[in-house]
């Protein structure tokens, strides 16, 4: 096995927050696909099951140590490896950095998270334009939070914190991707579009990019 392995999907949110968090470290990994929905979800197949009690993606494998849970892998490898540090010199600062990052990866994305989506149209037996509509407006609350806690903080820069991307930033740039596959307008949210393009001229933003990972579709 390599040095440091990431067992992912091209589409995962938070295997996507991993991916950039990676590439702005300058580390390299192998990438290991996991599919959620071929054969049923290769997450549950007892391999990886065996990896990840709790099924989900990303899992980061890194000297005979697992680690899941996006934001606790971020913070792993920001503790490992100083360098282009993803969260600020200090606490208050770090804390700040934290409360974007989980306002994105906890309150916004489970809720369109693809096991919940399933669940809704599965034993829910909800209709797609119902589950269009959780989505939207799930999404939507948490942008719009988002969006007016950035556009009157004074610690943003080009990014969400500064001038230098940081943890808040490996989220929000999934999370806008998420909302864009599934047609929520971006209109209304002219600080995060902002970002998000400074981000998107990082070429460890596009390489992370869904499109471009080996399992994509």
């Amino acid at each position: 096995m390599a040095e440091r392995v990431l067992h992912n999907y091209f589409r995962s949110s938070s295997a996507y927050r991993v991916r950039i968090a990676l590439n702005l470290k300058g580390l390299a990994y192998e990438y290991t696909p996991v599919h959620l929905n071929r054969n049923g979800g290769e997450q549950f197949a007892a391999p990886f099951a065996a990896l990840n009690p709790q099924r989900l993606v990303p899992v980061l494998s890194e000297r005979g140590v697992d680690i899941s849970q996006s934001l606790a892998i971020i913070e792993y490898l920001d503790e490992q490896y100083p360098q282009h540090p993803l969260l600020p010199a200090t606490a208050a600062d770090r804390a700040y950095v934290r409360q974007l990052s989980l306002a994105m990866a906890c309150d916004i994305h489970p809720l369109n998270n693809l096991r919940v989506l399933k669940y809704l149209s599965g034993p829910m037996r909800q209709a797609d334009d119902v589950k269009q509509a959780w989505i939207a407006h799930w999404t939507k609350a948490g942008l719009d939070a988002l969006e007016q806690e950035l556009a009157r903080a004074p610690q943003r820069g080009r990014f969400c914190f500064g001038d230098t991307p940081t943890m808040a930033d490996c989220c929000l740039v999934p999370q806008l991707f998420n909302a864009q596959r599934f047609n929520i307008d971006l209109a209304p949210y002219p600080t995060l579009r902002a970002i998000d393009a400074e981000c998107q001229k990082l070429e460890a933003f596009a390489q992370a990019h869904p499109a471009r990972q080996p399992d994509a579709e």
